[in-house]
Formats: structure tokens, C-alpha cells, sequence
């Protein structure tokens, strides 16, 4: 499971900082997540292939997430890409898009297909045979979703040694890994606990921008191996999250630390403060194992 950020500021873009975007790798699938503006260009620097990106997860409706978005879909047109694209976010998203679309007279060159999102509940939004993804429901100023993607159990691992020993055939080694106990011509059932090994443990990821402390999320997010959680402020402006329906770092540190996840990312940085490093400290007086997102950074979990 590999994160890529492309951007991690909140508001505007500067010279040598992006808004919110990023890459997730999980299980063979690569997933973009946000897409504020000047994605296309990160995308770009980190080398991430465009033709991997087949679904786009938006957050929300604030320009620092989703003005990259329209850009995107434009190149891929222009590189002829005849693939097709899942843009799931909240409702208006299709909207938004098309309009542009339409206004600039640029018609896609691959088909398009969103998914609007109104529900208050977490729902699974996404679902293949190796990942599976569903909402976060969160509190900003306008209607907002994370997004938790879990992998799936993997195939059980054969024990060689002791499916010889049994003088099982090969044909039935899928059915092993699928689980099965095996009985053989003298009638003995082998469990299959005494033919496998454990897959390894399923990985998943918590993405939570932006969102006012919310500790009704827990229960989604419990147990992830790594929560990205926003943390616009540091203490010294928690005033403002009420106001701005954000949350700080050591809010996000608690949110880890109550939903026992092993790894947090902090990112939304307000780019009020010259540099990042208070928020991992203020964090830390929290939950210890805290990371820094910046752009360009990518993590390998």
C-alpha cells in the first residue's frame, strides 16, 4: 500500500505548495483522492501513469479539492484516452463538470460516469474482487465524505511441505487456498489450518478532509493501519475551527489514538505558519506515531 501526495495545503496554491490531492496504491489498484488544483502537475512530477487512474474519490465541493479535476479530464481527452472514468463524489459534482465541459466545448474521448453522493450514512461506494471502499461521513461547511478503502482477505498461503506429506494433488490446491479442509480416499479430513498459512493481514486506508472534530467517525475508521486525517490549525487558532469547520493536530491525534489506528498523516496545513513540524509535535503529545504529508511525499505502508 503505497500514498503518494501530489498536495496537502489548504486554500491556495502557492509556489512551492499544492491543495489537496493525492495517489493511493492498494492492492494493484490506483486510486486518485481529490483533486484541487494543479493535480495534472503533480501527477506529472511524481510519475504517476494517467492511464492508471481509473476512479476519482471527491471529498467535497471546495475549490481547493476539486478545481484540478475539469484540467484533468480535458488532458486525458487530449491524450486519447478511451478508458473509462468513475468520478464518485457529492451530489453536483456531475454538474460541475459538465457544465465546463460543455461551455468550453470539450467533449471526452472516453466515457464518464459519476456517482453522486447524498447519504449521512457511511455506504460502500466502490467494490471489486480485491478492495472494497466506502464513505466517511464528515462535518465541514459544505456536504463532505471520506473515504475508508479496506483490502479484501487474500488467498490462504500453502503449506508444501505438509500438502505433500498428505499426497494431496495439485488439483486441489486452489480449493486449499480458497479455504477448504480436504478429505482424502481413506476418508481422514485434513483441516485445512494444518495445509495453509495466514494471507497476510488486509491493509486499509482513512482519508478525513476537512472536517471539524468528529468523534462519531471512530467506529468507521477503527483498527485502519493508516489515518490521514486533516489539521488546518495549531492550538493556538483552535478558536477558528468552529468557525471554519476544521479541526487542529492534536484534535486528529486524539481521533487516532481513540480509534486505534497504528499510523496517522496529518495534512490541510494553513499556510498561515512558516513550518509543519509544530503540528507533528503538538500531535505527538497524543498519539505517537505521527507523520507529515508534503508534497511529493510518498509513504510506503
Amino acid at each position: 500500500m503505497n500514498l503518494t501526495i501530489l498536495g496537502c495545503y489548504a486554500a491556495t496554491p502557492r509556489t512551492l505548495t499544492n491543495p489537496t490531492s493525492q495517489v493511493l496504491e492498494i492492492k494493484n489498484r490506483m486510486f486518485l483522492i481529490d483533486c484541487g488544483e494543479g493535480t495534472q502537475v503533480q501527477l506529472r512530477k511524481n510519475k504517476v501513469r494517467f492511464s492508471k487512474i481509473n476512479h476519482v474519490f471527491i471529498s467535497h465541493l471546495h475549490g481547493d479539492h476539486v478545481y484540478g479535476l475539469i484540467g484533468l479530464i480535458s488532458t486525458f481527452s487530449l491524450l486519447n484516452r478511451k478508458t473509462d472514468l468513475h468520478i464518485h463524489g457529492p451530489k453536483g459534482v456531475k454538474e460541475l463538470i459538465l457544465i465546463q465541459l460543455k461551455l468550453t466545448a470539450s467533449w471526452t474521448s472516453f466515457d464518464l460516469y459519476f456517482h453522486e453522493l447524498e447519504g449521512k450514512e457511511s455506504q460502500v461506494v466502490y467494490e471489486d474482487d480485491k478492495v472494497i471502499v466506502s464513505t466517511i461521513p464528515l462535518q465541514h461547511r459544505v456536504y463532505t465524505n471520506g473515504y475508508l478503502f479496506k483490502e479484501k482477505p487474500g488467498e490462504r498461503k500453502l503449506n508444501l511441505g505438509k500438502v505433500e506429506e498428505y499426497g494431496i494433488e495439485t488439483c486441489y490446491y486452489q480449493k486449499i487456498k480458497n479455504g477448504s479442509d480436504i478429505t482424502l480416499d481413506d476418508g481422514r479430513v485434513i483441516p485445512n489450518a494444518l495445509m495453509t498459512f495466514d494471507p497476510p493481514a488486509p491493509q486499509s486506508y482513512a482519508f478525513c478532509s476537512d472536517t471539524i472534530y468528529k468523534e462519531d467517525i471512530i467506529p468507521i475508521i477503527k483498527d485502519v493501519n493508516v489515518l490521514y486525517h486533516e489539521s488546518t490549525f495549531l492550538d493556538s487558532e483552535e478558536h477558528l475551527c468552529e468557525k471554519t469547520m476544521h479541526s487542529t493536530a492534536k484534535q486528529a491525534a486524539t481521533i487516532a489514538k481513540q480509534a486505534n489506528v497504528k499510523q496517522l498523516v496529518l495534512g490541510h496545513f494553513s499556510t498561515r505558519y512558516d513550518s509543519i513540524e509544530p503540528f507533528k509535535e503538538q500531535a505527538q503529545t497524543v498519539f505517537e506515531n505521527v507523520h507529515l504529508a508534503d508534497d511529493g511525499k510518498i509513504f510506503e505502508f
